[in-house]
């Protein structure tokens, strides 16, 4: 599955680009780097159960294991001294990102209720994507028994794009559905 939308992006969407920016060189062409999944857990520095169950869902859908953040500070009106776990992270490269995107993109997106596209108003100005997603249910890993709590995550694609045309134009390709 992985395999799929790199084949995908190897041989039909960089030709594509390339002559639709002009491009000499294939490398010029805007690639995925990374894609980073992010949940902040504000619950979690009273329930260490909300910390665990996180850990396996994030693990589950991405297929690898996050990493637990931790506060660098102490910040009395929230409770929390430093050091404790405030959320957790992973970080996607190569074939994992490829298959996390592919099913982001044909699987989970489609399913959220009354989905109309994602906003294409999301760029950071230098052609990375960021999207909040309300609940984890979207994704099939998830089991609806199984969960204690609906809880949201971010996901950022940073991309190789010099500007949120660019990028804009890459995930349109790869089927991203904006609005």
């Amino acid at each position: 599955m992985p395999q799929k939308l790199k084949a995908i992006y190897q041989e039909t969407i960089v030709p594509k680009l390339k002559e639709q920016f002009g491009y000499e060189n294939i490398h010029q062409v805007p690639k995925v780097i990374k894609v980073t999944v992010n949940r902040g857990l504000g619950e979690a520095a009273q329930n260490a159960n909300a910390l665990k169950s996180s850990v396996d869902e994030i693990a589950m859908i991405t297929g690898q294991k996050p990493v637990v953040t931790r506060a660098k500070q102490a910040i009395a009106g929230f409770k929390i001294r430093k050091g404790m776990p405030v959320g957790v992270m992973v970080t996607l490269r190569q074939d994992r990102m490829y298959a996390f995107l592919d099913r982001l993109i044909n699987l989970a997106l489609p399913r959220i209720r009354d989905f109309r596209g994602v906003s294409a108003n999301s760029f950071d100005g230098r052609g990375n994507y960021s999207i909040g997603i309300r609940e984890q249910l979207i994704f099939p890993e998830i089991e609806y028994d199984k969960i204690d709590q609906i809880r949201g995550m971010d996901v950022s694609i940073i991309t190789t794009a010099r500007n949120d045309e660019e990028g804009r134009a890459l995930l349109k390709e790869m089927g991203m559905p904006f609005r």
